[in-house]
């Protein structure tokens, strides 16, 4: 019987040899593969790590992680108050007197005094579930109260120990996270920087929105949100819809009632000068076209915040009789000592503020008129906080807020302690006082207030102030001018100040006829004594000057006119205001 062929053995084990090699060699190619995708820095870390370094409390604000940290007790949070002051309200006021967190808004004011359960909102108790205190130097305010002045969204996310911030109208880019398996959901890591070999501090499902903050090389940094913060490949990342916030507390500021002004035309005011007794009004004329008046009725009489009182029912309803509002002038009594220490502290503020609010409705007043002078430049921010919390109490009650400033100049207690940008967005008109150019001890004769001057004064003003709220100032009084030359060369200067009237009748005593001086754009006569050695000068104020003042306030679009003072005028000069204010441009 003849044997089958048996295979041979050999060419087997070659088969095995060949297989074993090539299991070797496609070993060694991944082995170098592996090692060459590592070096590259393409071989992914699976490493995870701590958010933001492993720090807690984190705050984001818009997408942004700040240095300070919130504190979180009973479940209540509290912020830094530096971070308020610098994100959300430059105007945060810390009072040290009575160390008090001071927030205002336009209709509210907000005292929180430290280590108190009890703050005040315009005088009403609130009762907070934590204080205002202070940690390792650090004030820290809560949150819960800031959430109904503010227009913010304020989110605590649990989850992660973020508190995101977002002003409302803050608007962000945003995507949808694409799954990081093409076969099925896989959520993508989120890692702390642009790279496939930096640690992961989070995992985002598919289809979860996120906020895109920035890009690098080829990735997204995003805000997810639980409040991490990450990149993802922008592969990784479809963009979608533009989100917008719209935060509950809205800003009110809008919702206000428009501040005062005449049906159809500008303001026309003037202040009534009381240093006494108040004027006999039988005896005031008709003044065409004026509609408020400005008595200088309340000033402060001492550093403890008391205020002299002057009124006058009896003017107050002889005014509202013909048709004028009321606006009661309140001085510093132009005593810079006083008004530092009323201005720092918050008790001595609120008393001054007390008793305006007092006077104000007992006289029936339709306006507070604000006429701060002669104030140490050190209380520049602490004149902007008293308005600040006295604005929003006269709101309430109707009135219109003005302030008297001057214009800009290198004096500080003259003008430099004025913050009219800050001012401005609180009171509702501004009266600049655009006179005493040359004023009574001036060292050389000159206009009260020449064309020019006025004009330059009056635009330094508009660059911080708009022209919607700028009252031009305007001067019912000159002041007559005399020159005596002295036995050793040199010349003395003296004035003393004249109403219209008075000006006019001296003109007239002396025969003299004014000419238009180009340069001052007035009216200008002088006239020498020979026999005394006196010569005499003076810049006028009549139709002519004023006419050209009310150009100035359609030239700019302002507010309207004030006048100082009532008095000094000669009874036509209120037809020329009226025609000017009127006249169409």
């Amino acid at each position: 019987m003849e044997m089958p062929l048996r295979k041979s053995s050999r060419p087997r084990r070659k088969r095995r040899l060949w297989a074993g090699m090539l299991l070797a060699f496609l070993l060694l190619c991944g082995g170098v593969v592996t090692a060459g995708l590592w070096l590259l820095g393409a071989w992914p870390s699976a490493e995870q790590v701590a958010p933001f370094d492993g720090r807690k409390n984190v705050i984001i604000y818009q997408g942004e992680v700040q240095e300070e940290s919130f504190l979180f007790e009973e479940g209540e949070i509290s912020v830094p108050f530096s971070l308020i002051q610098k994100h959300m309200d430059h105007a945060i006021f810390w009072d040290e007197p009575t160390r008090s967190v001071i927030v205002t808004s336009k209709d509210k004011v907000l005292q929180m005094e430290s280590e108190q359960l009890v703050a005040y909102l315009n005088q009403t108790p609130v009762n907070l579930q934590v204080p205002v205190k202070e940690v390792e130097g650090i004030r820290y305010v809560p949150l819960a109260p800031l959430q109904k002045l503010y227009p913010y969204q304020m989110k605590h996310i649990p989850e992660t120990g973020v508190l995101l911030l977002e002003k409302s109208g803050y608007a962000i880019q945003q995507g949808k996270v694409l799954s990081a398996d093409e076969d099925g959901p896989q959520a993508q890591p989120l890692r702390v920087e642009p790279s496939v070999r930096e640690g992961i501090v989070g995992e985002l499902a598919p289809d979860q929105a996120v906020d895109l903050l920035g890009e690098e090389a080829g990735w997204y940094r995003v805000l997810a949100g639980n409040g991490l913060i990450g990149y993802l490949p922008k592969e990784a990342v479809k963009l979608s819809a533009i989100r917008k916030v719209e935060a509950a507390a809205a800003d009110r500021s809008e919702q206000q009632p428009a501040a005062w002004k005449p049906l159809g035309g500008k303001i026309n005011l003037a202040w009534e000068h009381v240093v006494n007794r108040n004027p006999k009004i039988a005896g005031i004329p008709q003044m065409t076209g004026l509609n408020v008046v400005s008595p200088t009725w309340f000033e402060l009489t001492d550093e403890k915040g008391t205020l002299g009182n002057k009124a006058d029912p009896a003017y107050v309803t002889w005014a509202h009789s013909r048709g004028y509002q009321v606006w009661g002038l309140v001085s510093n009594g132009f005593n810079p000592d006083w008004t530092t220490a009323v201005l720092k502290d918050y008790r001595l503020r609120s008393k001054m503020i007390a008793q305006i609010l007092q006077y104000a409705n007992m006289y029936d007043l339709d306006g507070i008129n604000l006429d701060f002078e002669n104030v140490y430049l050190e209380d520049k921010p602490r004149l902007v906080q008293f308005v600040r919390e006295l604005t929003p109490y006269l709101h309430e009650q109707g009135l219109t807020v003005s302030m008297d400033v001057t214009i800009k100049s290198t004096s500080d207690n003259w003008s430099r302690f004025y913050d009219r940008a800050a001012l401005a967005q609180t009171v509702d008109y501004m009266a600049v006082m655009t006179y005493d150019e040359h004023w009574a001890s001036s060292p050389v004769a000159g206009s009260v207030a020449s064309l020019p001057w006025t004009e330059a004064g009056l635009q330094g003003v508009l660059e911080e102030v708009p022209a919607k709220k700028v009252l031009l100032g305007v001067p019912f009084y000159t002041r007559l001018w005399s020159e005596t030359k002295q036995a050793d060369g040199t010349v003395k200067v003296t004035s003393k100040a004249l109403s219209m009237e008075s000006a006019q009748n001296w003109i007239k005593e002396r025969k003299l006829t004014p000419q238009l001086d180009e340069k001052s754009g007035q009216n200008y006569v002088s006239y020498t004594d020979t026999a005394a050695g006196v010569t005499y000068k003076m810049w006028l104020e009549d139709a002519t000057s004023m006419a050209k003042r009310i150009e100035l306030v359609h030239k700019y679009n302002l507010a309207g006119v004030a006048a100082w003072r009532r008095g000094f005028e000669q009874p036509p000069i209120w037809s020329t205001i009226a025609e000017g204010l009127t006249k169409p441009q």
